[in-house]
C-alpha cells in the first residue's frame, strides 16, 4: 500500500509529481509504461460508453448447444488472461457472474492486437463476437471487435487463481488484512464474488420488505435525518451545528417519535427504512452508523406486532433461501412459525435461575458484579436487567424466541401491560443470541407519557447520558389523539447478517465506520 499524508503526499511525493515519477512502484510503473504506448497509438485509455447487448450471466444463458452463431457485445473487468502467443483466453467478470473471451489474433485488426497485448488484470473491456463451446465444454466469446474501456492504473489484490475440478478458474483475494477490504470496500468487491454477492442479497432482502409492506397498505414514508431534539431509543447521539439558524441540532438516534406523530395525522400504516446514527462503541453487532425499518399501524397492539415481525423475517428469509432452516455463526437456526414466546422474567428465571422480578437492587447489582461488570454499582436498576438479560438469557437463545412483557421502566415508550402496570406491553426478537426486533403497544396517553420523559429526564441529570429527553411537541401530538397503535423495529443489518450468514455488521454494510488507518 502507498502511503499517503494530510499533505497530499504518496510515497514522500506530492500527487503531481507522483504520477509522473519513475520512482513509483514497479507494478504501477509498468501499467504507466502501457499507457503511455497506448497514447503513441492514440487510442484513447478511459472510453465514453460503450454499447453492450447483454450483461455476461445473460450472455452465458443466450448460448445454446448446436446453435452456432449467436452473436453478442459484452463488457467486463479482466479478472484473468492467458496469452499463448498467437492466441489468448480470458475472463470477463461483472455483477452478473463471468465469461470466458477467446482472442484469436487473425480475427482481430491490426490496432485491436497492439492494444489486446497491452491489456492488464483489472482493466475495463468490451469485446463483440459469437458465442461457442471449447473442447473443456466452456462457453466463450469468439472476439471479433475489442475496445478498451479503462486502463487500471493500480494492480487489484488478486491473489492466486485455482482451477477447479470442472476447469473453472477461480481467483481468491489477496487481501491479507480485514480491515482493508472494509477501508477499500471497491477492492473487496473487485476482487471477491461473494462479497458481491452479499450485497445484492441484502438489496433482495429490502425489496422483499418493501413489498409485503407496500401489499399490506402501509405507506412508506421519509422522516427528518437532523431533528432539532433527538428520542425515540436510549442513545447518546451525533451533535451538529446549523449556522445559518444558529442552532444546535441532532442526528436522529430512532425515527420513532417522527413516525407515530403521523399516525396522529391520520396516516394509519407507515413505515421507513431509515439510517440512524447513534454515538456509541463498534462491536460485532453495532456501527454507529445503521439501518433501521420502523412500522406503525393504527388500532394494532404488541400481539399483532409478534405476527408481523414474524411474517416479515420468514418473507425475507423467503426471498434469499428456499427453505427456512439456515446456518448462523455455526448453529442451526430454525425460522420455521409460530415460534418460541415467553415472558421477560420467566426468561430470567429459566437460564439465570432466580427471580429478578421480585429481588431488590442491590441483589441484581450484586449478580451484575460477580459477572465481572467492573459498572455494577453505577448503574441503574433498569440497566442491571438490561445487563442480567443480556449477559444470561440472549446466549442461549438460538431460534428465534420472541420475549415479551419487559418491566415498565425498561420501556417509555410502551403501553402497561393489562392486568399488570409493573410490566410493558414489549417484546424483542432474539436470534442466536442477538436482538433482531423491538416493538410495542405504543404509549397513546400524553399525561403518562409526560411523566414518563420527566422521570427520563431526572434519570439524564443522575448522570445516565443515554436517558430519553423531554419532546413537549410530541407530548403535544399525544394530546391531539393518537388511537391504538403498534409499532415494530427491526435492525435490517442484523436481518442480513443472519441471512447470510456473516459474523459481524461490518461484512454487510458497504462503507462501514472505521478507525483512523495508521497504515496508510
Amino acid at each position: 500500500m502507498n502511503s499517503k499524508d494530510s499533505t497530499g503526499l504518496r510515497d514522500g511525493l506530492p500527487i503531481g509529481e507522483w504520477y509522473s515519477a519513475a520512482e513509483r512502484p514497479k507494478p504501477i510503473r509498468d501499467r504507466f509504461a502501457k499507457l503511455e504506448k497506448l497514447r503513441d497509438l492514440w487510442v484513447p485509455a478511459y472510453s465514453y460508453s460503450f454499447d453492450a447487448t447483454h450483461d455476461l450471466g445473460s450472455a452465458l444463458a443466450a448460448y445454446q448447444d448446436g446453435e452456432e452463431g449467436t452473436r453478442v457485445r459484452i463488457a467486463g473487468r479482466l479478472e484473468s488472461l492467458r496469452d499463448m502467443g498467437k492466441s489468448a483466453f480470458a475472463h470477463l467478470g461483472d455483477r452478473s457472474g463471468r465469461l470466458q473471451v477467446y482472442f484469436r489474433r487473425n480475427d482481430l485488426s491490426e490496432l485491436e492486437r497492439e492494444v489486446q497485448g497491452l491489456l492488464d488484470l483489472g482493466d475495463w473491456i468490451g469485446v463483440e463476437g459469437e458465442l461457442f463451446r471449447t473442447r473443456t465444454g466452456e462457453v466463450t466469446v469468439r472476439v471479433e471487435v475489442l475496445e478498451l474501456l479503462a486502463k487500471s492504473m493500480r494492480p487489484l489484490p488478486l491473489g492466486k487463481t485455482e482451477i477447479t475440478d470442472e476447469g473453472e478458474s477461480v481467483v481468491h483475494s489477496g487481501f491479507a488484512d480485514v480491515e482493508s477490504r472494509y477501508r477499500q470496500r471497491y477492492a473487496d468487491l473487485a476482487v471477491n464474488p461473494d462479497v458481491r454477492a452479499v450485497f445484492v442479497t441484502r438489496a433482495r432482502i429490502i425489496s422483499a420488505l418493501r413489498a409485503k409492506l407496500d401489499g399490506e397498505g402501509y405507506l412508506e414514508v421519509e422522516t427528518p435525518v437532523l431533528q432539532p431534539l433527538y428520542g425515540g431509543a436510549f442513545a447518546r447521539p451525533f451533535t451538529t451545528h446549523h449556522h445559518s439558524l444558529g442552532r444546535t441540532l441532532f442526528l436522529r438516534i430512532a425515527d420513532e417519535l417522527y413516525l407515530k406523530r403521523l399516525i396522529v395525522g391520520q396516516l394509519d400504516r407507515v413505515y421507513e427504512i431509515s439510517k440512524n446514527f447513534r454515538n456509541e462503541g463498534i462491536d460485532r453487532t453495532h456501527n454507529p452508523e445503521f439501518t433501521m425499518l420502523e412500522l406503525y399501524r393504527a388500532y394494532a397492539d404488541y400481539l399483532t406486532m409478534m405476527d408481523t415481525a414474524e411474517e416479515l423475517v420468514t418473507v425475507a428469509a423467503a426471498a434469499v433461501n428456499d427453505e427456512l432452516q439456515i446456518s448462523y455463526d455455526g448453529h442451526a437456526v430454525d425460522l420455521s412459525r409460530p415460534w418460541k414466546r415467553i415472558p421477560f422474567f420467566e426468561a430470567i428465571e429459566n437460564y439465570a435461575g432466580f427471580d429478578a422480578r421480585s429481588a431488590d437492587t442491590e441483589e441484581l447489582r450484586q449478580r451484575v458484579r460477580d459477572a465481572g461488570r467492573s459498572d455494577a454499582d453505577t448503574l441503574s436498576r433498569t440497566k442491571l436487567l438490561d445487563v442480567i438479560f443480556s449477559e444470561w438469557v440472549e446466549p442461549e437463545l438460538v431460534n428465534p424466541t420472541i420475549v415479551f412483557d419487559y418491566p415498565i421502566e425498561m420501556s417509555p415508550l410502551a403501553k402497561p401491560k393489562r392486568g399488570d402496570p409493573g410490566l410493558a406491553e414489549r417484546f424483542e426478537v432474539i436470534v442466536a443470541g442477538t436482538e433482531l426486533v423491538n416493538a410495542f403497544s405504543e404509549l397513546n396517553d400524553p399525561i403518562d407519557q409526560w411523566e414518563r420523559f420527566a422521570n427520563q429526564v431526572e434519570q439524564r441529570a443522575a448522570g445516565d447520558e443515554e436517558a430519553q429527553s423531554l419532546d413537549e411537541d410530541y407530548v403535544r401530538a399525544l394530546e391531539y389523539g393518537l388511537p391504538p397503535t403498534g409499532g415494530l423495529g427491526l435492525g435490517v443489518d442484523r436481518l442480513v447478517m443472519l441471512l447470510t450468514d456473516r459474523p459481524t455488521i461490518r461484512e454487510v454494510i458497504l462503507y462501514p465506520i472505521m478507525r483512523d488507518d495508521e497504515s496508510d
